[in-house]
């Protein structure tokens, strides 16, 4: 996974700088149907029963991983394919933190569910 600017930032002002970061308490996992960047943007999922989901990580080495399954709300309606995932500091709004291209894209039709196994994101620094 790629860390965006805003991340970058907060971590070089963090270490470097001295400045205060406090890593928010919640994580959440959002799916794309186009590509975010270091920038942030990119389109979002939006569609019935799309809400980004909580995620937390284990830490081993220079490398987290997502420690239980994450898995969103049966899909109401068509999602469209998903080929990109991001973690944010908010369940809506907030900053996109981290994301990434999804090995293989994902159509996610009406009563699809999306799910993310234990241990299958990782986020390495090296």
């Amino acid at each position: 996974m790629s860390f965006t600017n805003f991340l970058e930032t907060e971590i070089l002002d963090h270490v470097f700088a001295g400045a205060a970061y406090t890593a928010p308490s919640t994580k959440y996992l959002a799916l794309f149907t186009a590509a975010p960047g270091e920038a942030g943007g990119g389109t979002e999922v939006s569609g019935t029963g799309y809400a980004r989901q909580s995620i937390a990580f284990t830490t081993s080495g220079d490398t987290t991983s997502n420690n239980a399954a994450v898995e969103f709300p049966t899909a109401g309606a068509s999602w469209g394919t998903v080929t990109h995932i991001g973690v944010f500091d908010a369940s809506t709004s907030g900053n996109l933190m981290v994301y990434a291209t999804l090995t293989a894209s994902k159509a996610v039709a009406s009563g699809d569910v999306f799910r993310v196994p234990s241990g299958d994101l990782d986020i390495t620094l090296n």
